[in-house]
């Protein structure tokens, strides 16, 4: 699998992606502290079908300067300014948790930029994910405070509601045992117009994206529905 390495810079910030494959453009947003590696196991069905995919570092995470400060308003315009500088029209992205909030947070304040949109372990604001979850982290960042950590406990807040206005496509997935809680997972597919929901067996948020081809094909037959249909963007 070929990764080439670039840099653009956005919004104020330089971030480092990866690209891979050939084809209708992909861009993939890892989560909370991770890195466009993540996606290693899930790009084989992805680049045999044929995809171009775009692959960044968020703004200080990965190979990116670390920031002191950080918030999903500004990483949704990283992403919107990541689509414009590349000259990508009309891209699908999917999202692994913070990355998800981003693409979501992204086609709100840019209707239409995005083709079609999946995610994967999202959640509306923190009470939507495990309190014993948020419990913990409260102390751990108490000890030992990190503006990632930081992020997750205090954002997002998103009114279930504005998800009526996403007109595009989606696919949410999320585990079965996953830190979101079910409810929140429904308030979300409740308010989105055109969605598929797959609760993943036995998994947690993130066991069926890391070093796993599960997403990859559950993603792949998402994108290629586009292509049957000949919706816009994939």
């Amino acid at each position: 699998m070929k990764e080439e390495l670039s840099t653009v810079r956005v919004n104020g910030v330089l971030l480092h992606y990866a690209l891979y494959g050939e084809g209708a453009p992909l861009l993939m947003v890892h989560g909370n502290g991770e890195d466009h590696h993540l996606f290693d196991g899930i790009l084989p069905p992805l680049l045999e079908a044929g995809y171009r995919v775009y692959a960044p570092d968020s703004r200080g995470q990965g190979a990116n300067a670390p920031l002191s400060e950080l918030h999903y308003a500004d990483m949704a315009e990283d992403m919107y300014g990541f689509i414009r500088a590349l000259g990508l029209e009309r891209p699908s992205f999917y999202g692994h948790s913070d990355g998800g909030i981003v693409g979501l947070m992204l086609e709100l304040s840019h209707p239409g930029t995005l083709g079609r949109l999946a995610f994967s372990g999202v959640n509306l604001s923190p009470e939507g994910i495990d309190p014993a979850f948020i419990r913990e982290y409260t102390r751990l960042n108490r000890l030992h405070p990190d503006p990632l950590v930081k992020l997750m406990l205090t954002e997002p807040h998103l009114d279930p509601a504005r998800l009526r206005d996403i007109r595009i496509p989606v696919l949410c997935t999320v585990g079965e045992r996953d830190l979101i809680l079910p409810e929140e997972t429904q308030r979300i597919v409740s308010n989105l117009p055109d969605v598929r929901c797959v609760v993943v067996p036995g998994a947690d948020h993130g066991s069926y994206v890391q070093d796993s081809e599960q997403m990859g094909r559950m993603l792949r037959r998402f994108l290629e529905e586009g292509k049957e249909s000949g919706s816009s963007g994939l």
